[in-house]
């Protein structure tokens, strides 16, 4: 069958070409902005990319086309598929009808830590002598690609709940058919498609509505609104995880070489009884939450808790969460994904455990829809604390701006905040790069301007 997938260099889209084509499907796919990595890995798997949305790209006709959330009414190539009449569906339903149907399906959802759980969950089952398919919405760190149908009965989901199509606005993650669901956490994001929290909610208790009697939920009995959401309706057996409170997963924080409990090393309990020690590379409560998921779903599919641990003790952080990029000269920095609140507060709570009294200084783009509407304005002066330097990147077009003032500093020139970076940068300084887009390449100039001032002729 030839699929042709409009918007295919999204990371999930991509990872439904990647699943196509291992399937034994002819696959071709087009988007606005056709770029390595993602159009350097799909000609490597021999799909065949078209720049734009042109009806060029129509010939020969295919037998589907899957079209990305991403595309709307009005899209050229959209408009043409409907007037000819040619078969199309979403990537969630695609996936849904010609591959999840017959499996096992482990499906991660939550406002946060989605790619990172995921792909945790992944790395157990691979670990553990399994090869199961998997669907990340990111480059994992510990796995060669980001999807693949695997030949196992398990299949592995980053559950999203963004809208599946213009044609179908309910969340993605109705489509997954899970047997085993976690249910990390819930915060009120997306504001261009949710009108409220519970709107949100809804469509989270949709999921679980179609989660079996004989599948599992794992829920965080520490955060109100997955509880208020299960309060709604469950019909299947759960499992409450917890960092805080009780829960029938819970976790004793172990002290670093600092004295902190920044999440780097603590013991998995299960019924009150401790099953091991996880001690990884891995900082803040937030993936304490993430790691103890993970080790519960595994256990549902036959993991031995032990051997999880074990996992768990290698993995490797996906690309763009907390992933150290640069260390020269004493300095270190990282890019992470975090664009919420919630999420920049846990990610520089950990490294402050982690670092102690050194300097930490957090670069932010607030890119994300709900960011740009200034949904989050008023928490966000609060989400970076722990940092001792702010600067946050905000186009003069923005409708909201926060006062700058002795932490805080705004700017809408991406190389003047390098220039400043420089200028204050000293040994053992803590950079962390905050956005979930390219940020204007600042990484990469900012790594090499401070290459160029330590690496200076005394």
């Amino acid at each position: 069958m030839h699929i042709h997938i409009l918007g295919i260099c999204g990371t999930f889209m991509g990872g439904i070409a990647a699943i196509a084509k291992e399937l034994g499907h002819q696959v071709t796919g087009s988007d606005q902005n056709v770029y390595p990595p993602m159009s350097t890995q799909l000609e490597k798997l021999g799909i065949s990319l078209t720049q734009g949305w042109g009806p060029e790209q129509f010939e020969p006709v295919p037998d589907v086309v899957i079209i990305g959330n991403a595309l709307s009414r009005g899209n050229q190539a959209v408009e043409y598929v409907l007037s000819r009449k040619i078969p199309y569906t979403s990537g969630p339903e695609w996936l849904k009808n010609n591959l999840l149907q017959n499996r096992w399906v482990l499906a991660v959802a939550g406002t946060h830590g989605k790619t990172t759980t995921t792909s945790m969950l992944t790395w157990i089952l691979s670990d553990a002598g399994f090869e199961p398919g998997y669907l990340i919405g990111g480059v994992p760190g510990n796995l060669e690609l980001s999807a693949t149908a695997g030949v196992d009965p398990f299949f592995i989901i980053e559950a999203d709940e963004y809208d599946t199509a213009f044609f179908d606005k309910r969340s993605k993650f109705i489509h997954y058919l899970p047997n085993t669901l976690i249910f990390n956490n819930l915060e009120f994001d997306h504001a261009d498609i949710f009108d409220d929290l519970d709107a949100i909610k809804r469509q989270f208790h949709h999921m679980i509505r179609t989660v079996p009697a004989n599948g599992l939920i794992l829920n965080n009995s520490d955060d109100a609104n997955v509880t208020d959401t299960l309060s709604l309706g469950c019909w299947t057996e759960t499992q409450s995880v917890a960092v805080l409170g009780n829960g029938a997963w819970q976790v004793n924080l172990l002290p670093n070489t600092l004295g902190n409990k920044d999440g780097s090393s603590f013991e998995v309990l299960f019924n009150k009884q401790v099953l091991g020690t996880v001690n990884w590379d891995m900082t803040g409560q937030h993936n304490v939450y993430n790691g103890v998921m993970a080790i519960a779903a595994a256990r549902h599919a036959g993991i031995d808790v032990k051997v999880a641990i074990q996992a768990l003790n290698t993995f490797k952080t996906p690309k763009r969460r907390m992933e150290q990029i640069y260390s020269q000269h004493d300095i270190t920095i990282y890019d992470d994904f975090a664009h919420h609140p919630t999420a920049i507060a846990t990610t520089l709570a950990g490294l402050r455990n982690k670092v102690g009294s050194n300097r930490i200084i957090a670069v932010l783009e607030p890119r994300s829809n709900t960011m740009k509407m200034g949904i989050h304005k008023d928490t966000l002066a609060n989400s970076w604390q722990e940092a001792d330097k702010v600067f946050l990147c905000q186009s003069k077009e923005q409708t909201w701006h926060l006062p700058e003032d002795n932490k805080l500093i705004i700017s809408d020139d991406v190389e003047q905040i390098v220039r400043q970076l420089v200028d204050i940068s000293a040994p053992n300084d803590h950079i962390v790069i905050m956005s979930n887009g390219g940020f204007d390449g600042i990484h990469v100039k900012l790594a090499d301007a401070i290459n160029g001032k330590f690496n200076k002729p005394a």
